[in-house]
């Protein structure tokens, strides 16, 4: 068997490659652009829990897609199976959008040499028994930290992905991904009472600097913390408050509230919350979010989408002013705009759409502790778990994982069970204060669209918000 990193997947398959070329321009004959979408996957996820192994799986995938785009209509068909018969029944299948064509193909996307991550494979890089060795010490260092801890689960986990994207054109495309995260999860309790803290590293790289000793330490010791100070919140307060953000993580709150309605398909369709506002004021003075998937290593970068257009720095809001939107082919064809890198899928058995890669919020000029002195009474948000998005309303709903109250300028007392509710468009209106503090999140994030889940980052500095409904409990 051939090393997918040095040799085409077509050729690891035994196939003849003008066979499938002749497949693909069969397939796409009267489309206005499409793709065969090759994908040769690895993963591992080890898990420690409750002082044991509780998980160690291992898999290799393959597969293709097969899309012909028409206007508005996709054809798209799929198989594990990469034979020459899977590909001429899928060619057939995807025939069926390509009635009336208007004689228009496509160009092919523009290459890059820029490499944004090496090719070596993580999970070969260390031994099975270095990595359990390696949780079953993450679980003894957090309960030797502090008699409260009742429970600790560590995990880590890797992919390595080669993907190569052939046109009707006879242009190719190939990437080799790779991609990492270390999780701890602490469980502290104080008698009847338990709370719980967690934190994540990861981007495109080796699990080499995220297991090194000051690194997984460093982890334990922020879920441990985070645990700790939920142990002793008080219930939080409701009512409509000034709120700040802290930075990097909460940047999570701008991608779900105001990221996914920027993206192309949402707006081609009218259903976003920003349809039809280019060029017009969207957020405060000062305000400018960006879609970055050209950041070395990051866990939402990519050196080529999932379509081969390379991946680019897409200026969103500007100043507060909607000035761009985040694009795959198809939706940039039809509104007659550029790709901006943005078309992306799970895997070979998901079509593209526009989805983000690292969405940020750039730094202003403020002091974050000048931000927190300026609110008399308010909310102090400084991590985030799980939300809710409507995407044709912008209204949201946020809970925080750790916040503090702000009285008289100063961050107080830690509170449990704080939601942020509000309206993305409305509240990008809110922001008074931007901090000088811009930060990334670690390399956890993965977002979810149609059922299709992928790997993002995100970031931001410190934010105040005026007026922000909290929901409390308080």
């Amino acid at each position: 068997m051939t090393d997918p990193a040095i040799s085409s997947l077509i050729d690891r398959a035994g196939l003849d490659k003008s066979k499938v070329r002749q497949l693909i321009g069969r397939g796409l004959e009267g489309a206005d652009d499409g793709e065969l979408f090759l994908e040769y996957k690895q993963s591992e996820v080890l898990a420690f829990d409750n002082g044991r192994l509780k998980q160690a799986t291992y898999d290799t995938s393959q597969g293709f897609g097969l899309r012909a785009v028409k206007g508005e209509a996709v054809g798209y068909a799929h198989a594990s199976d990469l034979s020459e018969g899977a590909l001429a029944r899928a060619a057939e299948a995807v025939r069926a959008v390509n009635s009336g064509h208007t004689g228009i193909y496509a160009d092919a996307p523009g290459r890059t040499n820029r490499k944004l991550y090496g090719d070596d494979n993580p999970l070969a890089a260390q031994p099975f028994e270095a990595k359990v060795k390696l949780l079953e010490t993450m679980d003894a260092y957090a309960r030797a930290k502090d008699p409260r801890v009742r429970q600790v689960t560590a995990s880590i986990a890797a992919t390595w992905q080669v993907v190569e994207i052939l046109r009707a054109d006879g242009e190719t495309y190939r990437d080799i991904r790779p991609l990492v995260r270390l999780n701890v999860s602490v469980v502290t309790g104080d008698g009847d009472r338990q709370e719980s803290g967690s934190y994540g590293v990861g981007g495109r790289e080796g699990y080499e600097r995220f297991i090194a000793t000051n690194s997984w330490q460093a982890a334990v010791d922020e879920a441990l913390r985070q645990s700790l100070v939920n142990l002793s919140a008080v219930a939080a307060p409701a009512g409509e408050m000034d709120v700040v953000l802290g930075a990097g993580w909460p940047g999570v709150m701008l991608h779900e509230a105001v990221g996914h309605g920027l993206e192309g398909d949402f707006n081609r369709k009218k259903t976003s919350a920003f349809a039809g506002l280019m060029g017009q004021q969207v957020a405060a003075k000062g305000v400018t979010v960006i879609d970055d998937g050209t950041l070395s290593a990051r866990r939402g970068s990519l050196s080529i989408d999932d379509e081969g257009t390379p991946t680019s720095r897409t200026v969103l809001i500007e100043d507060g002013i909607l000035v761009g939107y985040m694009q795959d082919r198809q939706n940039a064809r039809l509104m007659n705009m550029k790709p901006t890198g943005n078309g992306r899928r799970e895997s070979h058995a998901h079509v593209p759409m526009p989805r983000m890669t690292n969405t940020a919020m750039l730094a202003g000029q403020h002091d974050p502790a000048e931000i927190i002195a300026s609110v008399k009474n308010g909310l102090y948000a400084v991590n985030f778990g799980g939300g809710q998005v409507d995407i044709t309303s912008g209204k949201y709903v946020f809970q925080c994982t750790e916040a503090y109250k702000i009285e008289n300028g100063k961050v107080t007392a830690p509170v449990k069970g704080a939601m942020l509710i509000g309206n993305g468009p409305t509240d990008l209106h809110r922001i008074s204060m931007i901090g000088n503090d811009f930060a990334l999140d670690p390399g956890i994030g993965t977002c979810g669209k149609n059922g299709q889940g992928v790997p993002v980052g995100v970031g931001q500095p410190s934010l105040r918000m005026d007026r922000i409904t909290v929901g409390g409990t308080a």
